[in-house]
């Protein structure tokens, strides 16, 4: 998941899809570089609400993150007897040395919003992906908007583009809603989902999560 190290909001996304994958009984791991400023992003590191684990480490490149996640998913395989997800944050910069990372690059998450300029990020960034894996499975959750037709029709101006230029077909990871309770979870640094089970934006990870499980199921299976 390429997240800015000033992204608030997606690292706070990218926790909550974690600890909602740990909900459905699946194991749930979150890595992340210890640079400078992250512990605005992220909670303390070890492991945290049902059973998710967050991990800081000090790989300053895309290699060694690789080689950490590669490590942290063979270690967590033993004890996943009903499978699970390592999510990855990289800082998007670290992508010009994408070719150091085929296996940690093969599924990438992308956020996006119904922002123009932030659509036009999402594809340049599925480009630069592209050029260095071909084969790369990308999928795009799209945040921000107040109605499902809203962020289909964003989904569907990243994807149509990607289609006619760059010949790939790119996934929908669902929409997350950015509603109160997002904010008010990054500010007790709670998990929205235990926070406001009944909340919009719960409801929405939980459906981003199962979507994200089932894909690595059959990724597995593959």
């Amino acid at each position: 998941m390429p997240i800015g190290e000033r992204d608030v909001v997606r690292a706070a996304y990218a926790w909550n899809l974690a600890v909602e994958v740990a909900r459905t009984g699946a194991t749930a791991a979150l890595i992340a570089p210890a640079e400078s400023g992250s512990a605005l992003l992220w909670p303390d590191p070890g492991t945290g609400p049902v059973g998710c684990e967050m991990i800081l480490t000090g790989a300053t490149g895309l290699a060694d993150l690789n080689r950490v996640a590669l490590d942290v998913a063979v270690a967590r395989a033993a004890d996943a007897s009903d499978g699970g997800i390592v999510l990855v944050r990289v800082p998007p910069e670290w992508l010009a040395d994408a070719s150091d990372a085929r296996g940690l690059l093969r599924w990438i998450l992308l956020f996006g919003t119904t922002e123009h300029s932030d659509q036009l990020e999402a594809y340049r960034l599925t480009q630069q992906l592209l050029e260095a894996h071909p084969d790369a499975k990308i999928g795009i959750t799209i945040h921000g908007a107040t109605r499902v037709a809203e962020a289909r029709h964003a989904f569907h101006r990243i994807a149509d583009l990607a289609a006619r230029r760059l010949h790939h077909v790119l996934l929908s990871y669902g929409l997350l809603v950015d509603d109160l309770h997002v904010y008010r979870a990054i500010v007790a640094r709670r998990p929205i989902g235990l926070e406001h089970p009944q909340s919009r934006a719960a409801l929405a990870l939980h459906d981003v999560a199962r979507l994200l499980l089932e894909d690595a199921r059959k990724i597995a299976l593959a």
